[in-house]
């Protein structure tokens, strides 16, 4: 089989052609850097992708908190991780790095704050 890969790894965004048998690569072209041949394979084999949303923020200045994932998880998890993060609310004040949910899902990825929210006068 072949597919049509536009990498994202850096800011060539080369559009690449696999060729794979059942998750197998045998091989890529279009890629302008040896990043491309990796992220082609991942996306074919085992993609990944990383998450940023927001949470609910109690007693804050702000109402929400941004939030992202210390590292990518399984593509089909995507929606899985999506419904944890929207259960969270915490209480501020909230700091930059605080880990909301640790372990996501068992998915070995922590839901991390962006931004710091503190609390309301």
């Amino acid at each position: 089989m072949n597919k049509t890969v536009t990498c994202i790894l850096c800011p060539n965004g080369c559009e690449m052609n696999v060729e794979f048998c059942e998750k197998k690569v045998i091989s890529v072209n279009g890629n302008k850097c040896a990043k491309g041949a990796g992220y082609a394979e991942q996306e074919i084999t085992a993609p990944v992708r990383n998450i940023a949303s927001s949470v609910s923020v109690e007693n804050g200045d702000m109402p929400l908190c941004s939030v992202r994932l210390s590292s990518p998880v399984p593509k089909e998890r995507i929606f899985d991780v999506m419904n944890e993060i929207r259960k969270v609310k915490v209480k501020a004040p909230v700091c930059i790095g605080d880990v909301l949910i640790s372990n996501v899902l068992g998915l070995k990825s922590n839901v991390i704050a962006t931004r710091n929210v503190k609390e309301a006068n």
